[in-house]
């Protein structure tokens, strides 16, 4: 967090009026024009004199409320059972879009500079934006918003807002500002993504766990694990989503939504750890039952091809609790960029993503708990120890990563790097807390000649000592197994993996970014353009639109990065991202990701309590 103070300190010193008006690349699923912070909502305990904002207009939304009127259910109603894409489309299309809005970002940045300055192009652009209002008539020609709703055609964008009915007819759009405009769109869309994820939750249990002759065909504890606690999960979100529709029924204009999220994170969501937390073992059977039930294999493959499933397979549906999860604090992440800081939406935006944040990592702690018992105990039986045996299984500890080195044997002279036998083989486990040092031996198992705590491991690179000696590294063990120093001189087979081998043995170890210099100044950034799913420990997964910081790149194509929402590290192929060349959108990325994680004051620290012990006590 200090070093992201420290960036988000020189981001600031950007000028504020050009990254100001960079559109947040997470509006773009829903077509958003670029825009500074939102005016507040009455109601929600926010003045003119806590908040500066508002008092330039401060009876915009009060003027706005006043005149307009509820949504009904049944026109409300209608809208969520129009919805035609399922949540994996829905969840694609939004991702895509993030991505093309970026690339069109860079693209804008490059024509500034080889032309005039941006800050001589913003005012005219809040001319043109002024023009627009004054002409109702030409808006639609100009803006480039869809006009027919995605929800119910696969082939458009997202339904916006701003383009229902019941909103044009209003004439609210003539009162609000557009600061509030786009936060109205961000809380929209976790309204209407709930919906499509529903719909596709829905199917799960309706056409593949209540098909009749699936049930025939699996045990109950194939179906049990296979389908784990689904149907509370669909409870859930059904109960969220009534709530969410009688908030949106209540005014065209939403007050908030991040309530009633913090609210079902505290209180409900750990439906979802329960489901996400089996996923090992749900993955398992899956594909034990795909490999010995032909019964099974000719069903799934018979259902998938329903019109119902959209040529999507059986395997998205499993996964779908644990992707909205996931993205469902994304969301509250977008709301909060859009609204007023210091505020009570504010305050309610970033109770709900603090507890999707317990919620998301108790999910990945649970996954990782089950994954990690079982591996302890197979790397435990693959050893056998030629010095005084050291406990593997351990409640606390993990593997970070393993792999084949070359250790060099030998002194260092003209003779020795002639000869085949400079390099032997030697094996690595590397845990959160210990390295064990083997040699590979007859029947896939290893021998431990030692070992060392993880916090006294020391790595140096060597300098170029030609092709024999490339990607030759120095591991130096300041305590080993004997309590005496030793080191070992290793070679890696490529210059990444050298370079990984050195981030996980010596964490602290300073990278080619992550100097308090060069992270004051800008940082470079990728976005992920392909999915990758991390194959190794110290590897990433990664979706679409994730935005990384870069810390460390090699030469033959990776990157060691961290990932701005999560702050997650890990090495992931750079043949899967995409180059943030903007530096302003860079700056602003920093901005927005330092006030998303912003530590609580004291003051938000006891209402958060207050609030809890509340909702807990009305229960």
């Amino acid at each position: 967090m200090e070093l992201l103070a420290a960036a988000f300190s020189a981001a600031c010193a950007v000028d504020h009026d050009s990254s100001t008006s960079e559109s947040d690349a997470r509006d773009s699923a829903t077509g958003h024009l670029p825009g500074s912070e939102s005016s507040s909502t009455p109601g929600n305990g926010t003045t003119p004199e806590e908040c500066p904002a508002l008092a330039d207009s401060p009876t915009t939304l009060t003027e706005a409320l006043q005149m307009i009127h509820p949504i009904p259910a049944d026109s409300w109603r209608n809208l969520i059972e129009q919805i035609g894409l399922l949540y994996q489309e829905y969840r694609d299309k939004s991702t895509l879009q993030e991505i093309e809005t970026r690339r069109q970002q860079d693209a804008e940045i490059q024509s500034h500079e080889d032309g005039s300055p941006a800050g001589e192009d913003a005012p005219e652009d809040e001319e043109d934006e002024e023009e627009e209002e004054e002409e109702p008539a030409s808006p639609p020609e100009r803006r480039p918003l869809p006009q027919i709703c995605l929800l119910s055609n696969p082939h458009s964008r997202f339904n916006l807002w701003q383009d229902l009915p019941e909103i044009r007819s209003s004439g609210v759009l003539d009162i609000l500002q557009p600061e509030e405009v786009r936060l109205q769109e961000a809380m929209f869309e976790l309204v209407t993504s709930e919906a499509s994820y529903y719909k596709s939750l829905n199917l799960l249990v309706s056409h593949f766990m209540e098909n009749e002759r699936l049930k025939k065909i699996l045990h109950p504890s194939e179906a049990h694990i296979l389908f784990s606690n689904v149907l509370d999960v669909l409870a859930v979100s059904e109960r969220f989503l009534l709530e969410l529709e009688h908030r949106m029924e209540e005014n065209v204009v939403i007050s908030d939504v991040c309530d009633i999220v913090y609210h079902y994170a505290a209180d409900h969501f750990s439906v979802y750890i329960t489901y996400v937390s089996n996923q090992t073992y749900q993955e398992r059977t899956y594909k034990q039952l795909l490999q010995e039930k032909a019964a099974f294999r000719e069903l799934i493959a018979q259902l998938e091809l329903d019109p119902k499933c959209k040529g999507l397979p059986f395997s998205s549906f499993l996964i779908l609790p644990f992707q909205r999860i996931t993205r469902l604090k994304l969301l509250v992440q977008n709301i909060l960029k859009r609204v007023e800081e210091r505020s009570e939406r504010e305050c309610t935006a970033l109770d709900a993503h603090r507890e999707l944040e317990l919620v998301v990592k108790a999910c990945n702690e649970g996954v990782r708990k089950m994954s990690r018992t079982e591996q302890m105990i197979s790397i435990q039986k693959k050893m056998e120890f030629k010095i005084k045996s050291v406990p593997i299984i351990s409640h606390s500890r993990w593997l970070l990563k393993q792999g084949e080195l070359q250790q060099m044997s030998g002194p260092k002279t003209s003779r020795t790097l002639r000869t085949k036998k400079l390099f032997r083989e030697i094996y690595l486990f590397l845990f959160n807390d210990l390295l064990v040092l083997c040699r590979p031996i007859p029947g896939d198992k290893y021998q431990v000649f030692d070992s060392a705590p993880r916090g006294l491991l020391r790595v140096e690179e060597l300098e170029d000592q030609g092709q024999t000696l490339a990607n030759v590294f120095i591991l130096r063990l300041l305590e080993n197994a004997d309590d005496r120093e030793a080191t070992y001189m290793l070679k890696a087979s490529s210059q990444s993996e050298m370079k990984r081998w050195m981030t996980s043995l010596a964490p602290n170890r300073r990278t080619k970014f992550v100097s308090f210099t060069s992270r004051l100044l800008d940082c470079p950034q990728v976005q992920c353009v392909h999915p990758y799913v991390a194959q190794q420990p110290d590897e990433l997964t990664l979706e679409l639109a994730d935005i990384l910081n870069i810390l460390e790149k090699t030469e033959d194509g990776w990157i060691f990065g961290e990932r701005l929402h999560d702050q997650e590290r890990g090495w992931f192929p750079s043949s899967t991202t995409e180059e943030i060349l903007n530096p302003k959108i860079r700056s602003q990325n920093l901005k927005e990701c330092f006030r998303v994680h912003k530590m609580d004051d004291p003051q938000r620290s006891q209402n958060k309590d207050r609030r809890k012990l509340g909702s807990r006590n009305r229960q």
